[in-house]
């Protein structure tokens, strides 16, 4: 834990003084709850307010009207107190790369964070180092994950070798599991304790300071549990929770999705879904059951959030604390053939993203599409530092006041346009989104060798008709502006080389122990059946040009 920070006692009451001195209200505190894995995708919301015209029922996570698939009691409060974006998109849809952006504010391609393995360098200044530093006094409790070093040997192994020419299962087939009884409320313990250290942090300590604070809660829910390692299941492909959440999932109101067959898939996703395992069979009450537990681990996840705001409200804090509640990626949960993140459709690019606290417009719904990277200006912002001018996000302040205007600042205005980009395992080649208005536009590796995607969000919110041959003018001319984003093909073989040169020192740290290694990492049931055509496979890559 940082207190203080660099400015001194001096210099923190030189700032003090100079803000009394303005007539300027004294800084808010600041608490942000990241969860992992929450979508927040429905009906996407067209920038000029209209939703796209379709009856509400499943309503993942949803935030607009109708959602009568689960209660989210607290989430539904900042809602009423506080103002929600309606289109928030990670940066990209894996655990360390999109908190890397998080705490970074910068695209994915200018820190290079390209997968799991590969986040940020652990003495990066983040926004809460400045907010310490400005006189902040800062707290973190749980999962963190934008540093680099992290995440198993499989996930890193599967992201490096995703340009070799074979096709392995990755994961278990995703499954669905009952704990406990009624009674059992803490079903992922290790969030709840974190939880609860907040809670005491809030009430024992948070209450004494003379200074604002920052408080950071990273859970691992709704993310799906780690499967058993041996036998059809491993990887972490199951959906588990207690009949005290599900008893809060409405059934009836679960809607199936749609599925291409595979002969109709994009390539890109057929290699998805089947490093995922879900190519195979699955019956409707499999797809509902894995929808119905996911919802209850949001349902537990809004609840950890509840007790975050009830200690803010019981000490007199809520009045005089901005909370913001987001994700770093969202979870397909079957939806296009698939389950996890690793996508950019909807159910795993569409993040929730809910602010409140002073000077936060209540019950406004905010259409301007905004992504991940703007926590950091914002967070500056909210505590009244000079925001860098390199920073990829910009500030959100702007869009809570009320009637949401439109941000001006010395950069010019909020752009139009988010990007997101992905670079590690499950999909074997790197991928550029562009999201502006009605449209998204996917392109992959260097522009040319994979189709690219386009869908118009209005007409088809369910993603399922690319209609980038109908449309060419309009894929040239966001291809043309991703481009001037970020000249992706470059960056596309710069992961390649990277992917490549990661491995072969991997390779060579295991001496003669390579074989039995790779042999058993998550993709072992198919590996093992003809181990020497796999490791032959590699080895024609290692010798391949970038």
């Amino acid at each position: 834990m940082r207190s203080g920070g660099p400015l001194g006692r001096a210099g923190l009451a030189l700032l003090l003084m100079a803000a009394a001195a303005s007539g300027e209200q004294p800084r808010p505190s600041v608490v942000l709850v990241a969860c992992d894995s929450m979508s927040a995708h429905d009906a996407p919301m067209s920038l000029d307010g209209v939703r796209s015209c379709r009856k509400i029922l499943d309503g993942r996570l949803t935030f607009y009207p109708g959602n009568q698939t689960v209660d989210l009691p607290f989430i539904n409060f900042m809602k009423r107190h506080g103002t929600v974006f309606l289109n928030a998109y990670t940066n990209s849809p894996i655990c360390c790369p999109s908190r890397a952006a998080m705490w970074s504010g910068l695209f994915t391609h200018l820190t290079e964070s390209w997968n799991n393995f590969k986040g940020l360098d652990p003495n990066y200044t983040t926004w809460m180092d400045l907010m310490e530093k400005y006189g902040y006094h800062t707290q973190k409790y749980g999962k963190l994950d934008y540093t680099s070093g992290h995440h198993s040997v499989s996930n890193r192994v599967e992201a490096w070798t995703r340009d070799v020419d074979f096709l392995l299962r990755q994961e278990g087939r995703p499954m669905v599991k009952l704990t406990g009884d009624r009674k059992r409320v803490r079903v992922m313990e290790k969030d709840w304790q974190n939880t609860d250290k907040a809670v005491h942090w809030i009430k024992e300590e948070a209450i004494n300071l003379t200074q604002p604070f920052v408080l950071y809660l990273g859970l691992n829910l709704p993310h799906p549990y780690p499967s058993p390692y041996m036998g059809e299941n491993f990887g972490s492909s199951t959906f588990l929770t207690s009949p005290y959440w599900l008893e809060k999932v409405a059934y009836e109101a679960i809607k199936i999705p749609k599925w291409s067959s595979l002969s109709e898939m994009h390539p890109v996703d057929y290699y998805s879904s089947y490093t995922k395992n879900c190519t195979g069979e699955f019956t409707k009450q499999e797809v509902r059951n894995i929808r119905a537990f996911y919802y209850a681990m949001c349902a537990e996840t809004d609840a950890m959030l509840g007790e975050i705001i009830s200690a803010l409200r019981d000490t007199g804090l809520l009045k005089k604390t901005i909370v913001i509640f987001t994700a770093d990626h969202g979870e397909l949960a079957m939806e296009h053939r698939q389950f996890y993140k690793m996508s950019m459709y909807e159910g795993s690019s569409h993040v929730p993203l809910l602010v409140m606290g002073p000077g936060v417009e209540e019950q406004q719904q905010v259409p301007n599409v905004v992504s991940l990277v703007d926590i950091y200006p914002t967070m500056l912002d909210i505590a009244r530092i000079p925001v860098p001018q390199n920073l990829s996000g910009y500030s959100l302040i702007p869009l809570l006041r009320e009637k949401a205007e439109n941000e001006v600042s010395p950069r010019g205005p909020r752009p139009s346009w988010v990007l997101s980009e992905f670079h590690g395992c499950n999909v074997n080649s790197s991928t550029y989104m562009l999201r502006t208005g009605k449209w998204k536009y996917i392109t992959y590796s260097d522009g040319h060798s994979v189709l690219p995607q386009l869908f118009d969000l209005s007409a088809d919110p369910d993603e399922l008709t690319n209609v980038a041959i109908k449309f060419p003018v309009i894929v040239h001319s966001l291809d043309k502006k991703l481009r001037s984003v970020v000249n992706y093909p470059k960056v596309s073989s710069s992961v390649q080389e990277y992917n490549k040169r990661q491995f072969i020192s991997w390779k060579q740290s295991l001496g003669q122990n390579y074989s039995n290694v790779i042999a058993n990492l998550r993709w072992h049931q198919d590996w093992l059946k003809e181990p020497k055509k796999y490791e032959n496979a590699i080895d024609k890559w290692l010798r391949q040009r970038v």
